[in-house]
């Protein structure tokens, strides 16, 4: 009999439709006509923030959201390639997913670093640019504009993709989880914590991520020197 297994606690939820709300935004603020520059940086610095949020919640959030519960061993992946996944794949994220997930989140802290130390020349200078060298600052950009956006693009359509496969091809919606929280499994596993003392401690830990982001990029507006 299946057993409803709460896997996504609601911290993990709401940082994953945050972040693809605010990557769908920057896509757009990228490369509709008009001065919408000003929102692709404000977005850039929510970015930050989120994933700054994500890398400490892997560390001390719920079970399956925990870094440790989906780094995989290389044959731990090749097991899951060759068709014997082992339980916990079904579970969280599988080896397909953590490479995803790693990925992206290194993917979207070179877009958002390179975004910070930017210049155009035209419209946007990134507020940390002053520490680097000019040449650093153009490198920094022309990553930003052909190659980072595009890595992020790929993995995007990555991420849909393997969604569609999964619901199509193998009848396991991978969205439903991400929304209730919960999961339908075979075999009993370890429920992730989803309780007021967690998601007081998410919410402390994301508004401290959001004021350290502030706190940067203000002071970088206004000059300030850091240490």
């Amino acid at each position: 009999m299946a057993t409803k297994v709460r896997v996504w606690d609601l911290p993990t939820r709401l940082f994953h439709w945050a972040l693809a709300l605010c990557v769908i935004c920057s896509f757009a603020t990228a490369w509709v006509p008009g001065s919408w520059i000003e929102w692709h940086a404000k977005l850039g610095y929510a970015v930050l923030a989120l994933v700054a949020f994500r890398l400490l919640w892997g560390v001390v959030g719920g079970r399956w959201s925990r870094f440790v519960s989906f780094v995989y061993a290389p044959s731990s992946v090749l097991a899951y390639l060759r068709g014997r996944p082992h339980p916990d794949h079904l579970v969280g994220h599988n080896p397909l997913g953590a490479g995803s997930v790693f990925a992206l989140l290194l993917v979207l802290l070179a877009q958002v670093g390179t975004g910070l130390v930017s210049d155009d020349e035209i419209a946007f200078t990134g507020p940390l640019n002053r520490f680097v060298s000019s040449a650093q600052g153009l490198s920094a950009t022309w990553y930003h504009k052909a190659i980072g956006q595009w890595l992020l693009v790929a993995l995007v359509v990555l991420h849909v993709a393997a969604i569609l496969y999964y619901l199509l091809a193998k009848r396991d919606n991978l969205v439903r989880p991400m929304v209730s929280g919960d999961k339908l499994l075979e075999h009993p596993v370890p429920a992730s914590r989803d309780d007021l003392a967690t998601r007081l401690l998410a919410l402390v830990l994301a508004a401290a991520c959001g004021a350290g982001v502030w706190w940067l990029v203000t002071r970088a507006a206004a000059g300030g020197a850091f240490g």
